[in-house]
């Protein structure tokens, strides 16, 4: 048993902790995540962001589970209206996710009052007010059910935020009217391995 903490967590017994923690973020950079744009709103603040720590956690009810550093925006405006979006994007659409990994700054609405675009990319409100990219392939939209403060042990903070949502609503882009189809493969998803960004570990 790791008798050992260091600066990213337990160091089993005989390992020198700076090259375990090394090769301990490249085992964990390796783990395969889909990249996802997660939408927020409290009020009339909206945000959008990238985001790969997001999984489905449950088929009854269905719940999917996404962890949020612990100071950004996101994370107040979940905490304020328990409600939040997932965009899931294409493989095309793999430059637009670097718009939004810091907080938005250039928010767009309609004469009516309705988000029409944040980072000069068009988004569309679903259940709750939150904004879903318009040019995803598919979106959840999610009721906040618990929220999982993550410490690091005694005294420390931990990194992230794990909110868990139950699916109240969903919807998916058509191409020319076809269904998309997921068995034969004419998904192509975004990845995180699709991009030269990390992050984790």
């Amino acid at each position: 048993m790791p008798t050992k903490t260091g600066i990213g967590g337990p160091i089993p017994d005989g390992q020198d902790p700076e090259e375990y923690d090394h090769r301990r973020r490249r085992v964990l950079w390796s783990m395969p995540t889909g990249l996802f744009v997660v939408g927020s709103r409290a009020g009339d603040r909206a945000n959008l962001m990238t985001a790969n720590l997001v999984i489905q956690v449950s088929t009854t009810p269905k719940l999917v589970a996404v962890a949020v550093e612990i100071g950004a925006v996101t994370t107040g405006l979940i905490r304020q209206s328990g409600v939040f979006s997932i965009s899931i994007l294409s493989r095309a659409d793999r430059a637009m996710v670097r718009r939004f990994v810091k907080p938005a700054t250039d928010v767009e609405r309609r004469p009516d009052g309705t988000l029409a675009a944040i980072q000069r990319e068009p988004v569309v409100e679903v259940s709750g007010g939150v904004p879903v990219l318009a040019t995803a392939v598919s979106w959840l939209a999610c009721g906040l059910r618990q929220t999982v403060e993550m410490d690091a042990g005694p005294g420390r903070e931990g990194s992230h935020v794990l909110f868990i949502g139950e699916v109240v609503d969903v919807g998916e882009t058509t191409d020319g009217g076809e269904e998309p189809d997921a068995e034969a493969g004419h998904l192509d998803l975004l990845r995180m391995e699709d991009t030269r960004m990390s992050y984790g570990g």
